[in-house]
């Protein structure tokens, strides 16, 4: 049997956005067993001291899927909220392909800003990170 694989892959290898703008790329996958359905999901989640949070904010169905394929896709980003980091909680954005049956899954970090770099929260306040 061959290896099973999923990929989310955005036009020009582009993994920093801004918000409100349109990301654009493919998603492709081989299954030795064919998935019922595949999914492409924005979301964004939290991570850090105390509960953790996980939210989808879009969801692009991929209709009939194959055993072997890759499909385009586009999804608008929201307005917000940005990616941050911060010494106690940091929000982080993700695409994430997901097949059933199973838990088949892939998620491809990006981020989510005015300045296209994950803001740092220093003492309350936000900050550009480096670069």
């Amino acid at each position: 049997m061959e290896m099973e694989w999923m990929r989310i892959e955005t036009r020009d290898g582009v993994t920093a956005f801004l918000p409100g703008e349109t990301v654009e790329g493919t998603v492709g996958w081989r299954f030795n067993v064919p998935a019922r359905s595949v999914e492409l999901r924005l979301l964004w989640y939290t991570e850090g001291k105390g509960d953790q949070d996980v939210g989808v904010v879009a969801s692009v169905p991929l209709a009939d899927p194959g055993r072997n394929e890759v499909r385009p896709f586009q999804i608008r980003l929201p307005a917000g909220p940005y990616s941050f980091s911060g010494r106690l909680i940091s929000l982080s954005w993700a695409l994430e392909v997901v097949a059933e049956p199973g838990s088949r899954a892939e998620r491809l970090p990006i981020t989510v800003s005015p300045t296209r770099q994950e803001l740092l929260l220093s003492s309350g306040v936000a900050v550009a990170g480096p670069g």
